[in-house]
């Protein structure tokens, strides 16, 4: 592993970045420099100053504040998502690609393949609009949205792990099929579903902003990055900081996810053993 670190930049940099997040999004409430909903009107639209490094905004908020906060709200929904996801898509895609027949052609053709011929960002908006907006709503539209690629891949996986000669040992040895699924189907198709985890962490992310950036995600006054950069839309020229702080912040949570999970895809390739 280490070696491997040693080798690829991008990895280390996605590394440091994906773990300053994580950080960032469970102490971020100990450690902002203020209240990221104390508005201080005197000083609205201020530019980057010893007081404020990242300026303020139309309302006089700190935005250095706002973007530390704003990264708990995007980690925690990414995480639910791809954790919510990947459990339901790998179950079910799994499992589909294990029994076969009639189920596997029913979730298929008929489940995975109709939501997979819908955009999944026009779904998810249609999903948060006749829900309405709020944290909880919004992980459930963009889980809805996000299992599928999970079972389409664990599908796959399955069709080539169950035909292997170890499944076929532990079947003559008369284990049930839910054991042989458990026990050794779902171990050997998790690597791949990891790296899908890791890339799905910046899609989910990048979800989330793109809806609160429409005005269907996170309700106010919770800092969200995509609802920053919708109050700056008017502020472009007159207060540029607003724009470049948060579309910097997203760039690079999306940007190392990326990386870590290209590192992840090359770590575990057995080729590069």
């Amino acid at each position: 592993m280490t070696e491997f670190l040693r080798k690829n930049k991008l990895a280390v940099g996605g590394l440091v970045i994906v773990t300053a997040l994580t950080l960032t999004a469970v102490f971020a409430p100990w450690f902002i420099p203020y209240d990221p909903a104390d508005q201080d009107l005197v000083d609205r639209l201020q530019g980057p100053s010893w007081r404020h490094p990242f300026g303020n905004d139309d309302l006089g908020r700190d935005i250095l504040s706002r973007i530390l906060l704003g990264a708990r709200v995007s980690m925690r929904v990414g995480a639910t998502v791809v954790l919510l996801s990947g459990i339901a898509g790998v179950l079910i895609g799994g499992f589909a690609g294990y029994i076969g027949g009639k189920l596997d052609a029913f979730v298929t053709m008929v489940v995975i393949n109709s939501l997979l011929a819908f955009p999944g960002i026009l779904l998810a908006i249609a999903l948060v609009a006749f829900l309405g907006p709020g944290l909880d709503r919004l992980i459930f539209a963009l889980t809805i949205i996000g299992w599928v690629g999970y079972a389409r891949l664990a599908r796959g996986q399955v069709l080539k792990v169950k035909t292997l000669e170890f499944v076929e040992a532990a079947r003559a040895l008369g284990a049930s099929r839910l054991r042989i699924f458990i026990r050794h189907i779902l171990p050997n198709i998790i690597q791949p579903v990891l790296v899908q985890a890791s890339i799905g962490m910046a899609g989910a992310i990048l979800a989330e902003a793109s809806l609160s950036f429409l005005g269907l995600g996170i309700a106010p006054p919770t800092p969200s990055w995509g609802a920053m950069l919708n109050d700056a839309r008017n502020h472009l020229f007159d207060a540029p900081h607003m724009v470049v702080f948060p579309s910097i912040a997203l760039a690079l949570t999306v940007l190392s996810f990326n990386f870590l999970g290209d590192a992840l895809r090359d770590w575990l390739d057995p080729r590069n053993l």
